[in-house]
């Protein structure tokens, strides 16, 4: 393993110039994000050799745990209850629908093209099947696209990384070495009591918290945000002691149960994205400091088929199955579907999977590797121009359908 000593000076390094090119990288076809999984495989075991990281390691696990705790809390505190009582259909047919089906095609391409287990597959389709709003963001924020495509993009990637959270745990408890795993006691015990805890702590959190003026008086900014991290690894870390719920799944009820009851809470997490940035950076470096260059294409010419897939296949055949009848023309399904990014969630539920020791988990590492770095290139190159072009067709359409303007007669 790499000394404290090199992994700090690597991470100053990191933040120091992530800091200075960040201007360059948001104006650049690709992010942050890409630039920091590249430098992880150069300083990696394929590259300078550096970073010397055992992905069976306590750090990798706890890692991937930090980042999941952070990362699907400020998710459920983000989903909008008037955004959700207003304009829910769209995303929960994506949520619904669109995602099982993306991971049953990718799943099924995968066991047709690749010599995994029928359990391996389902997990590769599961790590796949959510996206992520950190590639997305050059679409969702540009208010040249329709206010409904961004707004169901936006709520879907924010929520479908806690959806997908219990379908990888119950595929990796399958596949353990040591596994005695029993589909309807995860039910019973890891997801139920996940859920339990969650609601309940949730709910506590938003009682206890002082409101309007009491906590303008009793809290500072800063201690507010220092409140709801403690709230989210109190969560994670009640959870797991027994009966042992599924602390993951409990922090991401928790969040949104909290923030449904109390809307102010979400801006109080902004004083804290510098560290959820940290944790991510870190994600994304430990990421690519454990790629290989045989181990991303050691499936070969299948492996690219699976990327094909999973980015041009799966994800259209589900959003055109999940948006039939709503209206939407072939133009905004088409990009609906091409806009599903894999990322920053793929990653760290990579990370717990190789973290875990099973069997094939080096094979599933690298596939679904491979797809999160097509994915990073590909929508980069993409992002800006796509948004431009839906907001030029929204607007010709609107000029069209608007009634004449009348002619005054002197």
């Amino acid at each position: 393993m790499t000394s404290f000593e090199t992994a700090a000076t690597v991470l100053g390094a990191l933040l120091v110039g992530g800091a200075l090119l960040s201007g360059i990288a948001r104006r650049s076809i690709l992010s942050l994000a890409a630039v920091f999984v590249v430098v992880g495989l150069l300083l990696g075991a394929d590259g300078l050799d550096v970073l010397k990281i055992d992905a069976r390691s306590a750090f990798v696990h706890d890692l991937a745990i930090t980042a999941l705790v952070l990362i699907l809390f400020r998710d459920g505190l983000e989903v909008d209850a008037e955004m959700l009582q207003r304009e829910w259909h769209l995303p929960l047919r994506k949520l619904v629908l669109a995602m099982p089906i993306t991971a049953v095609i990718v799943a099924l391409a995968t066991k047709l093209l690749i010599d995994l287990s029928w359990t391996e597959a389902f997990l590769v389709g599961a790590l796949l099947s959510p996206t992520d709003p950190v590639l997305s963001s050059g679409v969702v924020n540009n208010p040249r696209v329709p206010r409904v495509i961004r707004h169901s993009l936006n709520l879907e990637s924010g929520l479908n990384d806690g959806l997908a959270l219990p379908a990888v745990l119950a595929f990796t408890a399958a596949l353990a070495a040591d596994s005695d795993f029993v589909w309807w006691e995860f039910l019973l015990q890891d997801v139920s009591l996940g859920v339990v805890y969650g609601v309940v702590i949730g709910y506590l959190a938003s009682h206890v918290l002082p409101s309007g003026r009491d906590l303008e008086r009793s809290m500072q900014a800063h201690q507010r945000a220092l409140y709801l991290l403690g709230i989210a690894f109190l969560t994670y870390g009640l959870t797991t002691l027994p009966p042992h719920g599924n602390g993951i799944i409990a922090v991401f009820v928790c969040a949104i149960v909290l923030g449904i009851r109390r809307p102010d809470v979400p801006e109080y997490l902004e004083m804290s994205k510098d560290i959820i940035e940290i944790v991510k950076l870190g994600v994304f470096v430990v990421f690519g400091s454990l790629l290989t260059l045989d181990g991303l294409f050691g499936d070969g010419w299948a492996a690219v088929a699976i990327v094909l897939v999973t980015l041009l296949v799966a994800r259209t055949a589900a959003v055109w199955v999940a948006l039939a009848g709503t209206g939407f023309d072939r133009a905004e399904k088409g990009f609906m579907a091409w806009f599903g990014p894999k990322g920053v969630a793929t990653m760290t539920f990579s990370l717990l999977v190789l973290s875990e020791g099973i069997p094939s988990g080096e094979r599933i590492f690298n596939l679904a590797a491979l797809v999160v770095m097509c994915s990073v290139v590909a929508h980069g190159l993409t992002d800006t121009p796509g948004a431009e072009w839906i907001g030029r067709r929204t607007e010709r359409r609107e000029r069209e359908s608007a009634p004449p303007t009348p002619v005054e007669v002197a």
